[in-house]
């Protein structure tokens, strides 16, 4: 049987773009027991985004009191908006023996690795980069300008994909998802998770 202990945390970075929000979204109801953390952020809410549930919207001067408080495990700015994740908020999904799973960029993902020991990393690519493109320019939301800066810092952080335990190449949706389902699954069977009390004298 499982333990009865805290919770897991995967960590699921990508570029604007690769699709790890979509992913974060459907594997918490495909897989039992994981729970997204949801983030703060400054920015306006994109169509269909609800309050609270997609993330927590607030302003900048509310972000920066939070900062000064310490809320946030990890927190960056990231194309001109801020976005958190607060630590009261983790705690208590973990602490209820659930796994969290965390869509944030690579900036707060190395915050995190300084912050909790055997945190799960996971780095979603685009199948290309021109795939990627495609991708942004496809949203309708982002001017010129800003899909080409989305696509220069891309490259950036593409650079630190070897610093996560896996990679996952999202092309169709439907085999990134059961991959990432894998992982999780695969974590969950690690042997510091098996407890001995299956075990029992007759």
């Amino acid at each position: 049987m499982r333990k009865k202990s805290k919770g897991s945390i995967f960590i699921v970075s990508a570029p604007s773009g690769a699709g790890k929000t979509t992913l974060c979204k459907k594997i918490v109801n495909t897989v039992d027991k994981l729970r997204q953390s949801v983030s703060f952020t400054t920015r306006k809410p994109r169509k269909g985004e609800v309050n609270g549930v997609d993330y927590s919207f607030i302003s900048r001067g509310k972000f920066g009191k939070m900062i000064e408080r310490g809320d946030f495990v990890e927190w960056a700015e990231v194309h001109g908006n801020l976005y958190g994740t607060s630590g009261e908020r983790l705690e208590n999904i973990l602490d209820s023996g659930s796994d969290v799973i965390l869509d944030i960029d690579t900036q707060g993902a190395n915050q995190i690795r300084k912050s909790f020991s055997g945190g799960i990393f996971i780095f979603i690519l685009p199948p290309s980069m021109g795939a990627l493109r495609q991708r942004l320019e496809n949203r309708g939301s982002n001017s010129k300008e800003d899909t080409e800066r989305r696509l220069k810092r891309a490259a950036d952080e593409i650079r630190d994909y070897d610093k996560y335990d896996y990679v996952i190449v999202n092309d169709i949706l439907k085999n990134s998802l059961r991959k990432l389902e894998s992982i999780i699954i695969a974590e969950r069977l690690r042997n510091k998770k098996i407890g001995p009390n299956f075990i029992r004298k007759n």
